[in-house]
């Protein structure tokens, strides 16, 4: 798929479209499809490094980086998702590639700790995550934290 633009930015640098586009993608995700009424601003997006995939301003694919001590002890990934245009793509995959990448190189360490949705965990194994075992229903979704080294 052509013409897609990745995007990292801390909140500072966002754009005001971008930042509405960034909470629509959340929201229509999150809530909408998910049927999920939760709140999405939750302070914490001032502290995120925010990286998306777009085409044409739609955001197609997103998550929320956290340095260490902001959400977790480790650095985290957060917020993942792919938007109904940007399924089947492997936009997921390239997302996490990059945001481990990210990690990586900014924040200087491969340690990193996640709540994923359960039917996602073979998806993050991929990436090098391990169920901690630690499961709890988050907006009555079954989440495991997973963790890498």
């Amino acid at each position: 798929m052509s013409n897609i633009i990745w995007k990292v930015k801390s909140f500072e640098e966002m754009t005001t479209s971008e930042l509405y586009e960034v909470i629509k993608a959340r929201v229509d995700v999150f809530v909408v499809e998910q049927n999920c009424p939760y709140p999405d601003l939750d302070n914490y997006d001032r502290k995120a490094l925010h990286l998306w995939a777009e085409k044409d301003h739609a955001v197609l694919a997103y998550c929320r980086i956290f340095d260490k001590e902001i959400k977790y002890a480790e650095c985290s990934i957060g917020r993942v998702l792919t938007s109904e245009k940007g399924r089947g793509k492997n936009l997921g995959k390239q997302l996490i590639q990059y945001a481990v990448e990210i990690i990586e190189n900014r924040f200087r360490t491969s340690e990193i700790r996640i709540s994923a949705q359960d039917y996602l965990l073979r998806f993050y194994s991929y990436f090098g995550f391990e169920d901690t075992g630690k499961k709890y229903l988050e907006d009555n979704i079954p989440h495991s934290e997973m963790f890498r080294k």
